[in-house]
């Protein structure tokens, strides 16, 4: 998926979807559907469907975006040095299809002490 070209992401991909997922864009704090998704199930890529978070890690940070104390496994997120905007951060990526997904910082819960801030609209929820 990683070597699909830009005209397919912008024909498979809604302008503000493509902005986030292809342009690293981020969506307006607390404007996305998925930030209070209580539901259980399994949070996916919204460009390859690849599987990258489950419901029982999402928690309410507070931060305005869908907040995880941990991937679903170790092998579905790649991490990248991001120095925009003045900050240095660690942007995440999903390692199927490189979408940028959100940043991880060091400031989660005490399981793992991480919090994976997502943007909602790179991200498919599908129920249990």
């Amino acid at each position: 998926m990683k070597n699909k070209s830009d005209a397919y992401w912008r024909e498979k991909l809604s302008e503000k979807a493509y902005q986030v997922c292809r342009q690293q864009a981020t969506e307006p704090p607390y404007s996305g559907k998925l930030l209070h998704n209580h539901k259980t199930g399994i949070y996916s890529c919204t460009c390859c469907d690849s599987p990258l978070f489950s419901s029982s890690n999402k928690y309410d940070s507070g931060c305005g975006w869908p907040s995880f104390d941990a991937p679903l496994n170790d092998d579905c997120i790649s991490y990248v040095e991001d120095h925009s905007h003045g900050m240095k951060r660690i942007e995440i990526r999903c390692k199927y299809c490189d979408s940028h997904l959100g940043h991880v910082f060091n400031d989660g819960p005490q399981t793992t002490g991480e919090r994976y801030c997502v943007n909602s609209i790179s991200l498919i929820f599908t129920d249990k």
